[in-house]
């Protein structure tokens, strides 16, 4: 039934990020529905509730923790593709099948996404954040990608005119 679906051309897109293969990419794209309904990626991680919680008060800035709000099925899907950026960055040969028949601007749009997620994690690590709380970082980033893939794969034409 997939190929039928009017999102599958978005879910084999999504299928060049790393830790989403087809059962999370049409997951996501399930809970989530259109993306181009989000004008900007942080409305997608607040609509997810990947954005932390604040409490503020004149000048003193408090954030906490995440605040968990829209979608738990579709958060708990982004969190689990985010642990994959633990890893060093390379195009495994899984991946690279999944590229096949792809634009060549989406797989440089995920090789991208890949080298920022793997080095952002070592650096949160290195500077003593729990593992947990570097993959919820992640995850938010991750959403972001999935949002900027989705448009491109929504307006074809920007293939050809991209330059990477």
């Amino acid at each position: 039934m997939a190929p039928q679906w009017r999102f599958y051309p978005v879910v084999k897109a999504l299928q060049a990020l790393r830790g989403i293969q087809f059962t999370s990419a049409i997951g996501l794209l399930a809970e989530l529905g259109d993306l181009s309904r989000f004008d900007h990626p942080r409305q997608l991680t607040a609509w997810l509730g990947l954005t932390p919680s604040e409490h503020s008060s004149g000048q003193r800035r408090r954030l906490g923790s995440i605040t968990k709000a829209g979608n738990g099925h579709a958060r708990h899907l982004l969190v689990e593709a985010a642990w994959s950026y633990r890893h060093p960055a390379k195009v495994s040969a899984v991946i690279q099948r999944r590229h096949e028949g792809l634009p060549k601007a989406i797989i440089d749009r995920a090789w991208d996404a890949q080298l920022r997620l793997c080095k952002r994690y070592r650096r949160l690590v290195a500077r003593g954040k729990h593992s947990n709380v570097a993959v919820i970082a992640i995850a938010r980033e991750l959403a972001a990608f999935v949002w900027d893939i989705a448009r491109m794969t929504s307006n074809p034409p920007e293939w050809k005119t991209q330059a990477h």
